[in-house]
């Protein structure tokens, strides 16, 4: 029975590993993928708090990369050293993932805050050219999100761009592609215009963005307990029942 139980856990224990080197590259392109929406979205942005999780999570990504070389290595050989090293290793990534998670819901509480006090700053600062940054990042967020102004798009009248153009219209990237004829971005139309402000739609992307990693770093989480467990078992059954079967070469005894 014992012996069931160890060949079990050591096999579970491969399968986690390699489970482990897949969560890897997942972290991993979570946490870069927080960072590429990041650089779309920094204008809105007073601080760079939302770059933490992101961090953490890479740093774990990586750290799972070498507990799945460890612990196929450790579980093949039955290293007692290895199997230890596997599971304080995978305990540290196991509490970097709960941080994850608690920082996820700190962060997400304060996007909406941060970007209600950045985005009029923003709105105020735009000149409709390119070599304007702030013009370049607003006018990509109203294409890209289907927006226009801040709540909507009648808020481009209390700006310094619509004051100095005098031609009573809002940028042409207001214009929503779905409505058929050449629309102008001019307010006497504003059939023509994304009638949704931008304000909501960007704290919604970031909050979904927060919530993707935070049930990133749960779901792996859990995987991570099964694979303590199973270190754990391996671990006692050895100290207590030395002689068992290898579980690759098997019939040599340890």
């Amino acid at each position: 029975m014992g012996q069931c139980g160890i060949t079990s856990s050591k096999t579970v224990l491969v399968f986690l590993n390699l489970i482990f080197w897949a969560a890897a590259g997942i972290l991993c392109y979570a946490g870069a993928y927080v960072f590429i929406t990041y650089d779309d979205y920094d204008h809105f942005f007073e601080d760079v708090y939302t770059l933490i999780p992101a961090v953490v999570i890479i740093a774990a990504g990586a750290l799972l990369f070498i507990i799945g070389l460890i612990g196929c290595c450790a579980t093949v050989r039955e290293s007692h050293c290895g199997l230890m090293t596997f599971v304080i290793i995978l305990l540290v990534v196991f509490m970097t993932e709960v941080a994850v998670v608690v920082l996820g819901y700190i962060y997400r509480a304060k996007v909406e805050d941060d970007v209600n006090s950045s985005i009029h700053e923003v709105y105020n600062e735009y000149n409709g050219t390119n070599s304007n940054a702030q013009s370049r990042a607003i006018d990509y967020l109203q294409r890209q999100l289907q927006c226009c102004g801040i709540r909507n798009y009648s808020d481009w009248q209390y700006t310094r761009w619509f004051d100095a153009s005098k031609n009573n219209s809002v940028p042409i990237s207001c214009c929503n592609t779905k409505v058929g004829g050449l629309c102008t971005g001019s307010l006497t139309r504003p059939e023509e215009l994304y009638q949704e402000g931008c304000e909501a739609l960007v704290v919604k992307k970031l909050k979904e963005i927060m919530m993707y990693i935070i049930w990133t770093a749960l779901i792996f989480a859990v995987i991570q307990i099964l694979g303590m467990l199973s270190a754990c078992v391996v671990l006692c059954r050895r100290r207590s029942d030395p002689a068992y079967q290898l579980l690759i070469t098997g019939g040599t005894y340890a």
